[in-house]
């Protein structure tokens, strides 16, 4: 049995399944208790922690209800964790490995770099982050948060002296950047990520990185940066003078030009003694045709990048030259058999970083690993970049935006799969459609919109929007061309309100023949061919979309249609445990809960498959068969009498 403090809150049976704990109170009483362990703490201290307004009696009742939810809950996970109660205590027992925040203390005192590695690996995010909390426990938990993080910042600073290369300054320099995202000012954070750059070679990212520190102290705290972390630099051999820059490129354009995000892909570092050059060039193609082939991206060309070799140069400067706003970086490392390229996304006009990763492969076949790698580089580069266009839409002022940016204010809402959010989505994009009534994208977009108004249930006349759904993607179909993603929105509202999951496919398979790196697009295949029940290879695509970007905001609906492809091949109590995983990762997805109630259902589990009912028709109490049925797609009333039999099951009205 695991618990999860770090980054939210998470129990997990000993076999691997997702255990729920049935109140808010419930789940922060078992945390205090998991934080303190063996020690315990006191009944009357509890009572007052977690229930401040009730009058003694209420919370000494409400402490008893939690403590047995969770008893039951524990012997039901099967693990080592064990209440134990006496008159005035109670306390956690076995709460060591089992508990993250535990072992992160353990593994950080240890003196090993292996150890100290798996401690980063553990910190995932702030203790029980995005857990509302009243007054006292905000209090009480909040002590714990800021010690840990100090503890995270002490670490990292500790392993960075130790871990170049390797595992450890892995997980240090992962870990360095979590704690950047959540505050930019950390300095401890900076100093770690310039010594893990400095002992792999990589001096101009390391002077970026103390730049980018100056700037966001001088901004934040009015401060510079401590000699020691100016130290790190001071102290290295000054590179040899660079080579006279050359004329600025002839593709320079104005950024202003050109709608939708810009940039260049930088010559990578190679930090294996120069003699593979060219696999690190090969590597920089390949990314920038996977790039190039993304529609909604504006990509310098190689050659203009590669005037840039061989010397240092500011991202600003590459940005201003070039007309871009974001520059892609990298190094390869190249040891035996072994390839590793790490490669990040920088903001050339704020220097600041938005992405990073790392990639390892066998060098047995080249050209096969540099395809492979650049595939996963476009993959998550995209998400990455259509979030920082988001952000910088949300800054313009509202009388200056034009279409392509009302389209980009409106992405966030209607990926958010919200009733409200969906809302917003349409009338920023009905703005959009008056600026522009030809305006391909944003007519794709308002297609799917009013296909999740009527699968999700959203609308009173779920008949009229499909109808609307329809009307919209046949107008964008005219005008959308080669558009990778506007063409995945065509096929997403035909998949989700017709029969023809054919059509379906076959705007979907158009775009990724375009983008084959599009982690949207494999989702929504796979959601179309779960529906013409061919679940295996369903599974794959949704796989795939996973590989090319695991940290998608778009994850979850990948798990929920894992939990259908699941669910067509029988094997139900899987399909809980994907519809479980996705609601997990976006808790206001609730309309989810009708397929946790069929899923249930069909696996037997009686009482789960009610509850969960329960909780769907709190959100939809009008919500029936026969009104499901009118707002989803044919294929399913037509081929998954199951799905339907289980929602009855689970207690939902016929009419």
């Amino acid at each position: 049995m695991r618990l999860k403090l770090f980054g939210g809150l998470a129990l997990e049976a000993a076999d691997g399944r997702p255990l729920r704990l049935p109140t808010r109170k419930s789940a922060l009483l078992l945390a205090a208790l998991a934080l303190v362990g063996d020690k315990g703490l006191r009944r009357d201290a509890l009572a007052e922690l977690l229930w401040p307004d009730r009058s003694e009696p209420q919370a000494r009742s409400s402490l008893r209800q939690a403590l047995t939810a969770i008893r039951h809950l524990l012997e039901d996970g099967g693990g080592d964790l064990h209440l134990e109660g006496e008159a005035d205590m109670v306390r956690l027992t076995g709460a060591g490995e089992q508990v993250d925040a535990r072992a992160f203390d353990r593994l950080a005192d240890s003196a090993s770099a292996d150890d100290q590695a798996r401690a980063c690996d553990l910190f995932t995010g702030d203790l029980m982050e995005g857990i509302a909390l009243d007054a006292p426990a905000d209090r009480w938990f909040g002590g714990y948060a800021a010690a840990f993080q100090r503890r995270a910042l002490a670490l990292v600073e500790a392993l960075s002296r130790k871990a170049a290369h390797g595992e450890a300054a892995r997980a240090c320099e992962a870990l360095a950047h979590r704690l950047l995202d959540r505050d930019p000012a950390a300095e401890e954070a900076h100093r770690a990520l310039i010594r893990i750059m400095l002992a792999r070679g990589q001096r101009n990212a390391a002077r970026r990185q103390l730049e980018l520190c100056r700037e966001v102290l001088r901004r934040e705290l009015d401060t510079e940066p401590e000699p020691a972390t100016l130290a790190l630099l001071d102290k290295q051999p000054q590179p040899r003078e660079p080579a006279p820059s050359p004329p600025a490129p002839a593709v320079a354009v104005e950024r202003a030009q050109r709608p939708g995000p810009s940039l260049v892909v930088m010559p990578f570092d190679d930090l294996s003694a120069g003699e593979d050059d060219y696999f690190a060039d090969g590597i920089v193609e390949e990314i920038t045709s996977a790039l190039s082939r993304i529609r909604e991206l504006f990509v310098i060309a190689r050659q203009s990048a590669f005037t840039y070799k061989g010397r240092f140069v500011d991202v600003r400067e590459v940005g201003r030259e070039l007309g871009v706003r974001y520059v892609v970086e990298g190094t390869v490392r190249r040891g035996g058999d072994r390839v590793r390229i790490s490669v990040h996304l920088v903001d050339a006009e704020t220097r600041s970083q938005l992405w990073s990763g790392r990639f390892d492969g066998e060098a047995g076949d080249i050209f096969a690993l540099q395809d492979t790698i650049a595939s996963q580089v476009a993959g998550a580069l995209h998400p990455s970049l259509r979030a920082s266009e988001i952000e910088n839409a949300r800054r313009k002022a509202p009388d200056s935006l034009e279409a392509y940016d009302l389209v980009l204010r409106a992405y966030p809402h209607f990926w958010a799969h919200a009733k409200e959010d969906n809302r917003i989505a349409i009338r920023l994009l009905g703005q959009a459609l008056e600026r522009s009534p030809r305006y391909g994208v944003a007519l794709a977009f308002m297609a799917w919109c009013h296909a999740q108004e009527a699968a999700y249930v959203w609308a009173d006349d779920p008949v009229r929007e499909r109808a609307e759904a329809l009307r919209y993607a046949d107008l964008a179909a005219a005008e959308v061309g080669d558009h990778a993603t506007a063409l995945i929105a065509i096929g997403a509202a035909h998949g989700m309100t017709t029969a023809d999951q054919d059509r379906a496919v076959a705007y979907i398979e158009r775009a990724l023949a375009i983008d084959p790196n599009n982690a949207w697009g494999w989702t929504r295949l796979g959601w179309a061919t779960a529906l013409r029940r061919r679940p295996d290879e369903a599974l794959g695509y949704f796989e795939r979309s996973l590989a090319l970007s695991p940290f998608d905001p778009l994850a979850f609906n990948v798990h929920f249609g894992m939990a259908m492809a699941w669910g067509i091949k029988g094997e139900y109590r899987k399909s809980v445990a994907f519809v479980e995983k996705g609601l997990r990762a976006r808790p206001s997805a609730v309309w989810a809960y009708r397929m946790l109630a069929s899923f249930h259902a069909n696996a037997g589990n009686d009482a789960q498959a009610r509850e969960a009912m329960r909780i769907f028709l709190q959100h939809y109490p009008h919500a029936t068969v026969r009104l499901l049925k009118s707002a989803m797609p044919p294929s399913i009333i037509a081929r998954d009498a199951d799905y339907f039999a289980g929602l009855v099951r689970a207690g939902l009205p016929e009419r």
